[in-house]
């Protein structure tokens, strides 16, 4: 898997930093209220539960799959919810945590769902924002990394279901991405 991988953009070592910082943000944000925190799967499932064991505040957790890149790496296609275990939301303070904000589908499909379910607040979370006009014009809370308009993979991020267990944000050599292209 590793000769798969063609740079490191983001190290596990940066990342455990970042989550840190993270969470004493959302810490001092939300200290007045219980939260639902709700991490759009599969993607965010490892940033998710790295950043919500260092909050130490009283929360429910919700689950929401979403799927935005229907069999492939690109994102041109809308953002659709696949499954949803999200509990009563009303009158909870909701925290929606995603691992990649590149389109802004996921974002805009699910906040304006999770007010109408009767949420008092949705705040939303992301590792990563990417540097494109869709991404950059959204309103996002809580920012992990900025990062150039590449396809990136680990850390929960995958390439056709592969990838996810990488430690680090890497890219991929234009052989894997072939191979896993052809192969699924």
């Amino acid at each position: 898997m590793h000769r798969d991988i063609q740079r490191v953009l983001i190290s596990q070592y940066q990342i455990m930093a970042r989550v840190r910082e993270m969470a004493e943000r959302i810490t001092e944000d939300f200290t007045e209220h219980d939260i639902t925190i709700v991490p759009v799967m599969t993607g965010a499932m490892i940033f998710c539960g790295d950043l919500i064991r260092q909050i130490p505040i009283h929360m429910r957790i919700g689950l929401l799959a979403v799927s935005s890149y229907p069999g492939a790496s690109i994102s041109t296609r809308g953002s659709q919810i696949v499954s949803q275990q999200l509990g009563d939301v009303r009158g909870r303070h909701v925290l929606l945590i995603d691992d990649i904000l590149d389109s802004g589908g996921t974002v805009r499909l699910i906040t304006p769902m999770l007010k109408e379910a009767g949420a008092t607040e949705v705040k939303t979370c992301v590792l990563l924002r990417k540097d494109r006009p869709t991404a950059k014009g959204m309103t996002v809370d809580y920012v992990g990394f900025e990062i150039p308009d590449e396809f990136v993979v680990g850390y929960g991020l995958d390439y056709n279901n592969y990838y996810r267990n990488l430690p680090d944000i890497v890219t991929l050599t234009p052989e894997a991405v072939e191979r896993m292209r052809t192969a699924c």
